[in-house]
């Protein structure tokens, strides 16, 4: 593990890029956070592939600066793709229903989702709208709801999608943000369970438990969409990653490690291409659902606690725990469904 891990500090080389990406017309897709940072990266990419790409955040000056700057640096008639803000506070449960039928008053289809917004170490005692540790509720318990309400319009693009071409039925994809820290500092089990109850009074661990976090969601939306394959329904790919640590607003409360981490630190763009070959690339198919990606777009092999946690329990060494989280989750966002 300590060469996997060496090698997410320090990446080869990109084996997907832009280049390798196809035409998108006609596909449609969400990217939260992407007003900055990463998620912009990504957008650039999408809108000059031709999608059709939703900028999903809560400050609407924001996006519409992050929309324009993209159109400033794609000639019109270089791209059909179009560009749209979708209000949404991850922090606010009681927000997202809306944003959810506000897009699919739009939209008919969706390919795929990326969690990609995040919030990092804020003071210690920030809490939701709902009064949930912040990062937990940012983090997890937002995109978990956004993504359930969200999963019938995936699963109906991904039964079109494979009635239209058989080779593209994992192409509706819903990614995960997670980050190396969740390998590196998660307990044995994974996610300590009084710790949701009862978050430390410590930012780093609660940061830590919502990484963690996103790798259960991911690993057990895999593994109950495969045992909906089991019904030859077709599937929608769940995929968990580490970006890559680069530099970006997401240190905006911690500044210092900007500068502490600084020979760690890479590009936004180089970041992004992980983002871009988990939504896209055609090495993550049906038979690797519920895999790890990490830097700069590779499958990676994660810390063997964390692949048992995501196992059912009596499963092959299997605890259960990332079930557990997701019922957690669950229970904390029923009244907003």
């Amino acid at each position: 593990m300590f060469k996997a891990q060496l090698q997410q500090f320090f990446p080869p080389k990109p084996t997907f890029s832009e280049a390798d990406v196809p035409p998108q017309d006609g596909k449609v897709f969400i990217v939260t956070g992407g007003s900055s940072g990463i998620g912009l990266e990504l957008c650039k990419i999408l809108y000059r592939k031709n999608g059709r790409v939703y900028i999903a955040g809560r400050r609407e000056p924001k996006a519409r600066q992050a929309i324009q700057e993209i159109l400033n640096a794609t000639p019109a008639a270089s791209s059909s793709g179009t560009l749209e803000y979708l209000p949404l506070d991850l922090a606010d449960l009681s927000s997202i229903k809306t944003a959810v039928d506000a897009f699919k008053a739009k939209e008919s289809h969706l390919h795929v989702l990326w969690n990609n917004a995040g919030v990092s170490q804020p003071p210690l005692g920030s809490l939701s709208t709902q009064g949930i540790e912040l990062q937990l509720a940012t983090n997890c318990l937002g995109p978990f709801l956004f993504t359930q309400l969200l999963l019938p319009l995936l699963k109906s693009t991904a039964a079109t999608a494979a009635a239209e071409d058989p080779s593209s039925a994992s192409s509706v994809r819903v990614i995960w943000t997670s980050s190396q820290i969740a390998e590196l500092s998660a307990p044995k089990e994974g996610i300590v369970v009084s710790e949701l109850r009862t978050p430390p009074k410590n930012t780093t661990r609660n940061y830590v438990n919502s990484k963690t976090g996103n790798i259960f969601l991911a690993t057990e939306l895999a593994r109950r969409q495969q045992q909906q394959a089991q019904t030859q329904e077709p599937s929608v790919i769940s995929v968990a990653l580490n970006p890559g640590a680069a530099s970006t607003d997401l240190f905006r409360h911690t500044p210092m490690t900007k500068y502490l981490a600084w020979p760690l630190l890479h590009s936004a763009k180089l970041a992004a291409l992980t983002q871009l070959y988990a939504g896209l690339s055609g090495d993550v198919t049906a038979e690797k659902n519920g895999c790890y990606v990490v830097p700069w777009g590779r499958v990676g092999v994660l810390r063997k606690e964390l692949v048992d946690a995501s196992k059912a329990v009596g499963e092959d060494g299997g605890t259960g725990r990332a079930a557990e989280f997701w019922e957690w989750c669950v229970e904390m966002t029923r009244e907003f469904q």
